[in-house]
Parts: C-alpha cells; sequence; structure tokens
C-alpha cells in the first residue's frame, strides 16, 4: 500500500481489521504496543492525526511491517571523518 492522504483511510481499517481478526480488544493492543487507547481509536478512524512512531509502533506491535522503497544512499563525500 502507498501511504498517501488517499489511502490513509485504507490504513486505518486495515489495522483495525488486523485487531479483530487477531481478537484482540482496543486495551489489549495498547498494552502490548505501549501507546494509549485514545490514540489507538485515533488510528482507527483518524489516522492522519497520529504521529508516525507511534503509527510504527503499532503497525510492529500488530505484526505488520512497513516497506519503504525509494531511497538511495548518498555517495560519499571526500574525505575521512
Amino acid at each position: 500500500m502507498n501511504i498517501n492522504s488517499e489511502t490513509l483511510d485504507m490504513l486505518a481499517r486495515e489495522l483495525r481489521a488486523e485487531r479483530k481478526r487477531q481478537g484482540l480488544t482496543r486495551a489489549q493492543v495498547s498494552a502490548v504496543c505501549n501507546v494509549s487507547e485514545s490514540f489507538l481509536r485515533d488510528a482507527e478512524s483518524h489516522p492522519e492525526k497520529c504521529s508516525l512512531g507511534l503509527m510504527l509502533r503499532l503497525i510492529n506491535g500488530l505484526g505488520l511491517g512497513v516497506k519503504v522503497e525509494g531511497w538511495q544512499e548518498a555517495a560519499p563525500q571526500g574525505g575521512g571523518d
């Protein structure tokens, strides 16, 4: 899934569906992922309001992953450290 303004609603639905698929309550997920229940509620309904760091904590806590593509390593610039 490419994350952009159009797919944030899809991300929210998928996070909620994964939580339910695993049979977890919001309280259980918030405890395991070390996020508040209010954050989890926002992530499942308004992910655009959520910080990336906490979203990654939630995604990883649910056993999901994130793949970032398109980065290129910078060429080394002369001289040493």
